[in-house]
């Protein structure tokens, strides 16, 4: 198993932590791309619409009589073929949403993880807690941990100080272990998190 150095806030080593099986396995990168789709297609929201002749405000008299004008019988103003009438077979919003295999949701997920260890982007830290909720100490630990751009920090349970001092640093998202999915793992290059939260994943995603 691949191991990694577990650092403090300062950047200082404290020891050598051996991985979990779930960041070690090879990175398929075919289930990370159709992770990421199936998200983003989930997220989408469909938005053409048109009107159909009962939608169409108005329409509700008949325009005049049935018989002896010469013309064709009409039975409302709001007809498709009328000027300002419904639209016929237009569009209308639509579910983009589909769903993946579990299997294959639950292997790309640890895939994305993976990538963070092969590509040098896994900080672990033994311990994200802070005494107050300030931006500063987050910031400065970022600064220590050498941190250029963004960063996803990904804890076991909730963290109240640690989520109101990062909510005002744009390119860094705390996630709890609950929330994490492949779009954020791979939109932040960097992901910061604790030995105790790796145990809880290779408990429930190593199985």
């Amino acid at each position: 198993m691949p191991s990694v150095v577990m650092v403090d806030q300062n950047n200082k080593k404290v020891k050598d932590v051996e991985l979990p099986g779930v960041l070690a396995g090879e990175v398929r990168t075919h289930l990370v791309h159709a992770a990421v789709v199936n998200q983003l297609a989930n997220r989408r929201a469909g938005t053409a619409s048109t009107k159909t002749k009962g939608l169409v405000s108005g329409g509700g008299k008949k325009p005049f009589k049935q018989k002896g004008t010469g013309r064709a019988r009409a039975g409302s103003s709001r007809s498709p073929l009328w000027r300002h009438g419904g639209t016929v077979f237009g569009p209308l919003p639509r579910d983009y949403s589909y769903s993946l295999p579990k299997k294959a949701k639950r292997a790309a997920l640890t895939d994305a993880l993976a990538s963070k260890v092969a590509d040098n982007k896994l900080i672990l830290i033994d311990s994200l807690n802070f005494a107050e909720p300030k931006t500063k100490l987050v910031s400065a630990m970022l600064e220590a941990l050498g941190v250029q751009g963004s960063a996803v920090m990904l804890i076991k349970a909730e963290n109240k100080n640690l989520s109101l001092a990062a909510r005002n640093i744009p390119s860094v998202k705390v996630l709890r272990m609950e929330n994490i999915n492949v779009y954020d793992l791979l939109k932040y290059p960097y992901l910061i998190t604790t030995q105790d939260t790796l145990n809880a994943m290779q408990e429930v995603y190593g199985k």
